[in-house]
């Protein structure tokens, strides 16, 4: 019973301090819609159809609002030492990730296709997406703002916590005093939903995708035999051992392919340090390796993994 007690008290204090010392990285970027209303996007054609997407770099430049809104935000993020990332640095690096992209192609010729937020995410790792929408309203000398401020997991993509709302009118407040007036009524709770999201994932592991697939002239299919089982039930078998408290979802399961979804991967490997999906999906290509089976990771964002099987 002591050697219990003194390993539960243990468990406590470390998930105490864990709690006290770590926070979600945080990046704000204006909402899809808000660009889409305001007409910051791109246009490009894939596959025979239109695409859109934000165009964040032209909003920096041209509207001076982006940048207040953004940082009001930050502001009362840092307040409460929650850790941030600024879009704006990012975006400046954009040229380059663009150039490497550009001379990128597959082997067949084909280019990457990536949105620009993935691009800027994948350079920042961000554990949270704050998307902020914002609209001044006029009535008369009078201004108000109406907000809606959500936070996305930028692993699942999931919605962890959102609020909305409209502050009160003034004659000569900034924009950026109206929106801090209109968001720090609800501040609190959002930021508690946002630190119990993030206790979750220190508990129960960080949430993420994983697709397994084979190429068409693969020698192995799912079906394989390797001893007393599959390939899908060693692989299955693997996840389960490597997933924080063997929690997954098999969604699909066929001869060429495999889809799991709700994955909880550690925030930390064996070795204390911080990891992500790349990192964990690149365990099972090992694995697969030593059995003398080659496959390919490729990544879409930062919580998609897909390995092929069969070859590089």
């Amino acid at each position: 019973m002591k050697k219990i007690f003194l390993s539960c008290m243990a468990l406590v204090i470390s998930m105490m301090a864990f709690g006290q010392a770590k926070k979600p990285t945080i990046m704000v970027v204006p909402s899809q819609n808000w660009c889409y209303q305001n007409g910051y996007i791109k246009t490009f054609a894939e596959n025979g159809e239109t695409k859109k997407v934000p165009d964040y770099e032209r909003a920096f430049l041209e509207n001076s609002d982006v940048k207040t809104a953004i940082s009001c935000i930050n502001d009362m993020m840092a307040e409460a030492n929650f850790p941030l990332k600024d879009m704006e640095q990012y975006l400046s690096s954009l040229s380059l990730t663009r150039a490497e992209n550009a001379a990128a192609t597959s082997k067949s010729g084909g280019e990457v296709a990536e949105s620009p937020l993935d691009i800027i995410n994948a350079r920042a790792k961000s554990d949270i997406i704050f998307e902020l929408t914002w609209t001044v309203n006029k009535r008369g000398p009078n201004s108000s703002v109406t907000y809606n401020l959500r936070a996305l997991d930028a692993y699942s993509n999931k919605q962890v916590a959102a609020v909305n709302g409209t502050g009160d009118a003034s004659s000569s407040a900034p924009l950026a005093v109206l929106l801090q007036e209109a968001v720090q009524g609800t501040m609190q709770s959002f930021q508690d939903k946002l630190q119990k999201h993030f206790e979750d994932m220190a508990a129960n592991g960080r949430e993420v995708a994983l697709v397994i697939r084979t190429w068409d002239n693969s020698p192995w299919d799912l079906e394989y035999e390797m001893g007393d089982k599959e390939l899908n039930e060693v692989i299955e078998d693997w996840v389960a051992d490597n997933t924080v408290n063997g929690r997954f979802s098999t969604l699909d399961a066929t001869e060429t392919r495999m889809e799991f979804d709700q994955v909880r991967i550690p925030l930390y490997n064996a070795q204390g340090r911080a990891t992500d999906t790349r990192q964990w999906a690149r365990g099972l290509v090992n694995f697969l390796k030593g059995k003398g089976i080659a496959s390919k990771l490729d990544m879409r964002g930062l919580g998609h993994a897909t390995i092929t099987i069969g070859g590089k």
